[in-house]
């Protein structure tokens, strides 16, 4: 008995589809495609190729219709961080420095804190979720007029707890602490980055990476040896330049946590409501009091949630701007950061090669933040 077959269906009609949805989804895309590839790559490779010349360092040349601009290599990278005339620069990164740490610590913290609050079920924690959540929804602007007014000298906070005005400069403090050596900051970069590479190490081993595991104990091997044996002959600037945080920061690390602190609250909140209470119960089932159960669960599934709040304020605290200039203007040496110093030399000061220097250098120290988190987030959505 012959057998009977089937008609093959055809797969041209898939194939059309699927090439016509193809090409539908490259139409869609190539408008973000090119705008994105002119306004944003191609501008920070042009901001690139002019902070190599000399645009601007001679004020004829400036704002000519056709300058003469001369290629200079590495010269305003050099001068930036070794010349003699740079001082403020350097003082604007050391400060940048400290207002990251600063901001970053005192949003997990404070965030951390009333999430773990919110997490009990207060009575009106609705309301108390929107109160915390608000600041966030303010720009930068609003947020330092705000604390513009409540960081004056002769009102604001100082009145309304009857402060001294010349003890309490908020935002106009010419006092310096932890102050060091510029030339030491390479040695001191050495150390953390050694630190950070043994965290890595160890969280490699414990999770059976041996490979990362003895590459980062290389690598932090190496960065001590370095440190120890050629640490303290780094000379970078021509003299010995103090620098360290100016206490006129404060308010405006006040400002910038009261701002986002919310956001790490909600973050924060999220991950502690994603929990299952099975986890909880049977770590006091297992004798872990309160803390004990905070400490080996909680804290250990919040960890995800803790870089990438790192991570987003970090960016933030690199690039900050209106914030800085919303609460003290464009002339107050004590609370200037980068992005600052860079308006005022390119905009003001016409020293257009300077600023875009300044600008990539910003750019370096945000992707340096930046790139490895997408890594590794890339990395852990392909084997997922």
């Amino acid at each position: 008995m012959a057998r009977a077959t089937l008609p093959r269906k055809s797969s041209t009609p898939r194939r059309r589809n699927f090439s016509a949805d193809r090409a539908w989804s490259l139409v869609v895309l190539a408008p973000s495609v090119v705008m994105l590839a002119i306004f944003v790559y191609g501008f920070i490779a042009r901001s690139g190729y002019l902070s190599l010349t000399d645009w601007g360092n001679d004020p004829v040349q400036a704002l000519s219709l056709n300058p003469v601009i001369k290629f200079t290599g590495f010269d305003n990278y050099a001068n930036l961080f070794t010349g003699f005339l740079e001082t403020r620069f350097r003082q604007d990164l050391v400060s940048t420095l400290f207002f990251t740490v600063f901001f970053i610590a005192a949003c997990l913290g404070l965030g951390l804190g009333l999430a773990m609050l919110l997490d009990r079920n207060p009575r009106g924690e609705g309301l108390w979720r929107t109160i915390f959540l608000f600041p966030m929804s303010l720009s930068f602007i609003v947020t330092g007029t705000i604390w513009r007014w409540m960081l004056q000298p002769s009102g604001g906070v100082n009145a309304l707890f009857g402060l001294d005005p010349n003890n309490n400069a908020w935002l106009t403090s010419s006092s310096t602490i932890w102050s060091f050596d510029f030339n030491k900051l390479p040695l001191a970069t050495a150390f953390v980055v050694g630190l950070v590479l043994l965290v890595v190490a160890w969280r490699a081993w414990t999770s059976g990476d041996r490979t990362r595991t003895w590459t980062a104990v290389i690598c932090a091997a190496l960065l001590f040896l370095w440190a120890l044996t050629f640490g303290n002959r780094v000379q970078i600037t021509p003299a010995p330049e103090p620098h360290g945080f100016n206490l006129a920061f404060i308010g405006i690390v006040v400002a910038a946590v009261w701002q986002m602190s919310g956001y790490t609250m909600a973050l924060y909140l999220a991950g502690l409501r994603g929990i299952p209470d099975e986890l909880r119960e049977a770590a006091r089932v297992d004798g872990a009091g309160e803390w004990g159960v905070y400490r080996h669960v909680i804290f250990p599934l919040l960890s995800p949630i803790t870089l990438s709040a790192m991570i987003i304020l970090g960016h933030i605290s690199l690039k900050i701007f209106d914030l800085v200039y919303a609460m003290t203007g464009l002339n107050n040496l004590y609370t200037e950061v980068p992005a600052l110093y860079l308006y005022i030399t390119a905009f003001q000061g016409n020293q257009f090669a300077k600023g875009a220097a300044i600008g990539m250098v910003l750019l370096v120290l945000v992707a340096a933040v930046i790139v490895p988190y997408l890594a590794s987030q890339f990395r852990r959505s392909d084997r997922a």
